[in-house]
């Protein structure tokens, strides 16, 4: 948990929770001021919170998120990445996809996830091709400009010194696309995180969209922000846990 709130330079926690005090003050304010059940406080928000984790299915619904989210994430970073290695290495290549690179970064989300529910049926599949759809042009534009800045002379040392093809992608090449892939990897979390609720709104019967749709219909604000309060810190956990870590360790070959 430390890793939440501080930092490896040893800054006080006070300046990572300090901004998040004031928002819940202003937002108890807020609420008093207002006094509207379209508002509610903080603590009315925690009360709908664990009634939602003790009598519903938090978990549940944030579990198949999570899930939906993870696959989308790895096949449009893994199909991003290859698209944008080869338009950086073969201009022919890059040629041949731009318009479509273009088209793809300019199509509403909306329009793919209706094609996608239309064409696949209402389904794991369709989800998941849909937010992967979305996000992989935004993976190979990010991958392509970090091939093309890639170091040519540091190759041609690797080829000097008959260093492997397997070595010379994966120590000297691919070293260098770790800033870009991280870059991606965490634009790519906050877009999908997005667009994986509007799926779950429009087309499945479970997951924190779908919930949100139906607090929605009851204008049951409390609730709403209980599943946005747990879906915050889910992403806080992800990103403390998982990327900063990851982030750490594949930067650590420039030190």
């Amino acid at each position: 948990m430390k890793s939440l709130i501080t930092r490896n330079n040893g800054e006080p926690a006070w300046l990572r929770l300090a901004p998040i005090g004031v928002l819940l003050l202003v937002w108890q304010l807020a609420a008093a001021v207002i006094a509207s059940p379209l508002l509610p406080g903080p603590l009315l928000v925690l009360d709908s919170l664990w009634l939602n984790i003790t009598e519903d299915d938090l978990f549940h619904h944030l579990g198949l998120t999570l899930f939906r989210v993870g696959a989308s994430f790895a096949l449009a970073m893994f199909v991003g990445a290859v698209a944008g290695i080869l338009m950086a290495a073969y201009k022919h290549v890059d040629i041949s996809l731009d318009a479509l690179l273009i088209i793809g970064l300019n199509i509403p989300a909306l329009v793919t996830i209706i094609l996608c529910y239309v064409w696949f049926g209402l389904t794991e599949v369709a989800a998941v091709i849909a937010v992967a759809a979305n996000k992989i042009p935004t993976v190979t534009v990010i991958i392509r400009e970090g091939a093309r800045a890639v170091d040519r002379k540091l190759l041609l040392v690797a080829d000097a010194f008959r260093v492997g093809p397997r070595d010379r992608f994966f120590k000297v090449y691919l070293p260098q696309l770790y800033p870009y892939l991280m870059a991606a990897a965490r634009n790519g979390l906050a877009l999908i995180w997005k667009i994986v609720l509007v799926v779950e709104l429009l087309g499945r019967s479970d997951g924190v969209g779908f919930k949100l749709g139906t607090f929605f219909q009851f204008f049951d604000i409390a609730s709403i922000l209980a599943y946005t309060l747990a879906f915050a810190a889910l992403v806080l956990m992800i990103e403390a846990w998982a990327l900063k870590p990851v982030d750490r360790r594949l930067d650590r070959w420039r030190t």
